[in-house]
């Protein structure tokens, strides 16, 4: 800040001296405005014009206390100017500005607001499916860290609605508040629904009085992870081997299993209002169809294979990694 008044400072006060000249020319002169000025420039530029007419001793005084001052003035500037473009804040802004402009060109990303314990968790999920985010934080230690590791970020208050509109949210697919307050992340709620009113928002909640007030402001879904913590630990003991199983469920190892959720929109055409036996997915791919959402969004747990694929309707599959690779190809 200080480099950037001092960069403030010298072109006011190189303002200032031109003002003097053309105002000290026009009175020791009698030039016009525009001779005036001409006189100014060639005197502070000091390169080494013509004058316009002989000078008297009082117009040759005023000449030279002009430009000992304009040397000073230009002394100060250059001194003023290195000093900001040597600032690390010059350069970090124009990287800033270069990453708003990337968030701005975004579609159907996933806006994370705070990046603390579950923020953190958030993002580092969405880089291993390689979906687009942006996180709005505010605290200066954990924005080095978000630009050490190439995350787009925004830089403010996630409750303001300036830091949203700035985060392209709408444009965005959906929205993950993890703050610590549950005011402030009802406020996000509140805030990011009239921004967009299309998308899917997830907030964390720490209260259970909360929940049914994020849901009001317009949340789509809620979680609570100290409740979500505790359930895990109860399931440990009353059934650890399907915990450890399902826990297997997920894209970090290689050789694990894996679930995929598979939009029956972005399927070939041909395959639309035909059943899962017809798309037949353990032939092509080995996969299993264990879940099938309607467009109603009721969840049929291991479907008939008569099942119809409506449209808006989605399937949840189980398979290997390179069984799930080998789906995406195919379809």
């Amino acid at each position: 800040m200080i480099a950037k008044a001092k960069l403030y400072i010298s072109l006011l006060l190189i303002l200032t001296v031109l003002v003097i000249g053309v105002l000290g020319f026009t009175m020791i002169s009698n030039d016009s405005i525009i001779d005036s000025l001409y006189m100014t420039i060639i005197t502070m530029s000091t390169v080494g014009f013509g004058t316009l007419h002989e000078l008297n001793p009082t117009e040759k005084l005023f000449t030279i206390f002009l430009i000992i001052v304009s040397i000073g003035v230009y002394g100060y500037a250059v001194a003023a100017l290195t000093e900001y473009l040597a600032n690390d804040n010059f350069f970090q802004l124009l990287k800033y500005k270069k990453m708003q402009q990337k968030i701005q060109k975004l579609k159907h990303h996933t806006v994370v607001c705070g990046y603390g314990r579950n923020g953190k968790q958030a993002v580092v999920k969405l880089k291993k499916f390689n979906m687009p985010c942006v996180v709005i934080e505010r605290d200066k230690e954990i924005l080095n860290e978000l630009e050490q590791n190439k995350i787009l970020y925004i830089e403010g208050d996630a409750t303001g609605d300036e830091a949203l509109e700035k985060a392209a949210l709408q444009n965005a697919k959906s929205l993950i508040t993890a703050l610590p307050s549950d005011a402030d992340n009802l406020f996000v709620v509140l805030s990011a629904r009239q921004i967009n009113q299309d998308f899917t928002i997830i907030s964390r909640a720490s209260n259970e009085s909360s929940c049914k007030k994020l849901m009001i402001a317009g949340a789509t879904n809620i979680i609570m992870p100290d409740k979500i913590g505790g359930e895990h630990m109860a399931s440990l003991v009353v059934t650890p081997d399907l915990v450890e199983f399902v826990d297997k469920l997920k894209i970090t190892e290689e050789g694990s299993t894996n679930l995929e959720e598979i939009a029956i929109n972005d399927l070939p055409t041909e395959f639309l209002n035909k059943t899962i036996l017809d798309l037949d997915l353990r032939k092509i791919s080995g996969c299993t169809v264990i879940g099938f959402k309607t467009s109603q969004n009721e969840y049929v747990v291991n479907p008939e294979a008569t099942t119809k694929l409506a449209p808006n309707s989605n399937l949840i599959v189980l398979g290997r990694p390179n069984q799930i690779q080998k789906l995406r190809q195919v379809l």
